[in-house]
Order: structure tokens, then C-alpha cells, then sequence
């Protein structure tokens, strides 16, 4: 697999994810509906910010782990691949439905960045996802860790502005996409689910390959 190969795979991956109706987009739409589209960006630029953590926890858990036991790298494999599948499969069996988006009180931007970044920088389950993903695309055959990593959180930040502040800037349409359409978003879950046990068979099919 060639490096633009592995950075096409790990979009996939990723746009699978950041798909899904959840807290963070459902987030950023109250903020817009209450303060505007700016208070949605504001909203949206937390959630980045927050994901900026999130990709140095990664990279940083990767590199140790190469540099001081890299025995654990082939473990560490497997379990992120693992739960990686266990997550599509998780999206494939449920129906994920939200019943509304309330606006709740007007935040300033300012206060609408720092709760965005606080809220993503609090979710447990953020670090070990990109715990599990990491060891799939960040290879020491691509160059150094550090390169990677920065070029994969571009990646995440560039995506979630695309979708994220996508719905910000169309807010009202955004609502009726995850409220008003209980089969888009149920069908928009399935499909990542399948996105995520795909990419998962083949990076432990690669990474088993290459070992």
C-alpha cells in the first residue's frame, strides 16, 4: 500500500465517523440555531480544537509504544482493528434516531469555542478511539510519526469544518436532516457501520501482511 493509498483509507475511516449524528454535531446545530452561523463555527472550531488533542494523545501513544516496547505494536494492531469492528458492527444493529435539537440560551462565541473544546477534550471514549486508530496508519515505513500525525490531524480538522460547519452555515436544513428524518440518520449510522468493519478487515488484513 502506497502512503496515498493508507491517507485515502484512513479519510474513509474518518468521514464514517464524523458522519454520524451524535453530541458534537448535535452541538454545533443548537449553537447555530440560537446564536446564528457564527455561533455554530465558534461551536465548530472548539470541537477542532478539541480533536487537536486528540491527535497528539495518538501519535503520541504510537510513538512510545514503537520506540520503547514496539513487541506491543502487532497487539495494539489487532485491538484497535477489533475495536474498530466492534464499533461498525455496534452502527450496523442500532437505529440511530435524535428526537430534537434543542437551542437552549444564546452562548457568546467565545464561550460557544471554549464548551466545543471542552466537551471534546472530556469524551474518554475520543482517546481510546484514536488510540485503536492510529496504529492502523501511522507506519515508519511513511517517514517519521510526527509528519504523519500532522498530516492526519489537517485531515480531521479539515473534515469536521467541511460537515460540521456545513450544517452550521445551512442550519435549519441541517436540523431537518438529523430530526426531521429519523431514515436518514438510521440509514446514515448502517452505512459508516459498514465503512468502519471494512476499513477495519482490511488495515488488520494489511497490517498482518506487512508484518
Amino acid at each position: 500500500m502506497t502512503y496515498a493509498e493508507n491517507l485515502w483509507l484512513f479519510f474513509t475511516l474518518l468521514f464514517g465517523i464524523i458522519i454520524v449524528p451524535g453530541m458534537d454535531m448535535v452541538f454545533v446545530l443548537a449553537n447555530a440555531l440560537t446564536g446564528g452561523r457564527s455561533s455554530g463555527l465558534s461551536a465548530t472550531a472548539g470541537i477542532m480544537a478539541g480533536g487537536l488533542l486528540h491527535t497528539l494523545y495518538g501519535a503520541l501513544g504510537v510513538s512510545v509504544v514503537l520506540h520503547l516496547v514496539p513487541q506491543l505494536f502487532d497487539l495494539l494492531l489487532v485491538a484497535g482493528a477489533a475495536y474498530i469492528a466492534w464499533i461498525g458492527l455496534t452502527l450496523l444493529r442500532s437505529s440511530i434516531t435524535i428526537s430534537s435539537v434543542e437551542s437552549g440560551r444564546r452562548l457568546s462565541h467565545w464561550a460557544s469555542f471554549r464548551q466545543g473544546a471542552l466537551t471534546s477534550v472530556m469524551n474518554p471514549k475520543a482517546y481510546l478511539f484514536m488510540l485503536a486508530i492510529y496504529p492502523q496508519f501511522l507506519k515508519p515505513q511513511f517517514g517519521p510519526v510526527w509528519s504523519q500525525a500532522a498530516v492526519m490531524a489537517l485531515m480531521i480538522a479539515l473534515t469536521q469544518l467541511a460537515v460540521y460547519g456545513g450544517l452550521a452555515l445551512a442550519a435549519g436544513r441541517g436540523r431537518d436532516l438529523i430530526v426531521g428524518s429519523p431514515g436518514a440518520t438510521v440509514a446514515i449510522g448502517r452505512a459508516a457501520g459498514i465503512l468502519l468493519v471494512v476499513v477495519a478487515a482490511f488495515t488488520l488484513w494489511q497490517g498482518w501482511n506487512a508484518r
